[in-house]
């Protein structure tokens, strides 16, 4: 059975300080209610030891180099990450493509560096604005999918998350309707099943990430293969991100 999961991604946002007060801020917040899903939050490197030490939460790095050590000043290693005590990591972000020139290639390294050290990679694909409108959008994100995960064996492909995030949508205030974020939920399942068979596409978590918040997240969270949210902006702030977490 396949988890619902709502993950917050801070991006370059809050000082270390600021990170461990929210997770504790969240943590104390959620006490007492049941949760229908599992909240992970995606920190910048240097808060991962000290958020995962103050919160029973899931953590996430927001990325890891695709190399394992050595001379690569400024890298942060998927072995570094899983020393932290966080559990996850955010892989192939359209913000780390654009701007970090991250290939399918390079994403691939990490996936394979990332499983090897325990962590669960929180995968991400997604179209941009110019390639929905040319309708090469299932392309699009057939091929980072396959490039990049589907030589994978069954049992690793098992450990993927995947977040959907059209890339028109992240912190541009548009949202995909849940029939459009639906759709490619959808066809990303099917393309699983057609690899690896409909057990494990049945058991994917894949989130849908782009703008989603407090007033969307219960629609789209109600469809049948949205499993939860990669979230922005609206999880940086302890009473904006309980309402999303809510939408289950």
């Amino acid at each position: 059975m396949r988890k619902n999961i709502v993950a917050g991604n801070w991006k370059m946002n809050k000082s270390l300080q600021e990170g461990v007060a929210f997770a504790k801020d969240l943590e104390a917040a959620l006490a007492g209610r049941t949760l229908k899903c599992d909240v992970i939050i995606g920190t910048p490197f240097i808060h991962l030891a000290g958020v995962a030490s103050s919160t029973k939460l899931g953590v996430a790095a927001q990325n890891c180099a695709d190399k394992a050590s050595g001379a690569y000043t400024g890298e942060v290693s998927a072995a570094m990450v899983a020393s932290t005590g966080a559990k996850y990591v955010i892989l192939g972000h359209s913000e780390r493509r654009t701007y970090y020139g991250e290939t399918d290639a390079i994403l691939k390294g990490k996936v394979l560096l990332a499983l090897a050290n325990g962590l669960s990679p929180i995968f991400c694909i997604g179209e941009t604005k110019d390639e929905r409108e040319k309708n090469v959008h299932f392309d699009v994100v057939k091929k980072q999918t396959v490039d990049a995960l589907f030589e994978l064996s069954a049992e690793d492909f098992s450990k993927i998350i995947i977040a959907y995030e059209p890339v028109w949508a992240i912190g541009t205030g548009l949202t995909a309707t849940s029939a459009q974020a639906q759709e490619m939920h959808a066809y990303i399942r099917q393309i699983i099943a057609d690899k690896y068979g409909k057990e494990v596409a049945d058991n994917t978590s894949i989130l849908y990430g782009g703008s989603a918040n407090g007033g969307n997240a219960k629609e789209l969270f109600a469809c049948p293969d949205i499993d939860g949210g990669l979230i922005g902006g609206a999880s940086l702030d302890v009473e904006k991100f309980i309402p999303v977490i809510e939408g289950f």
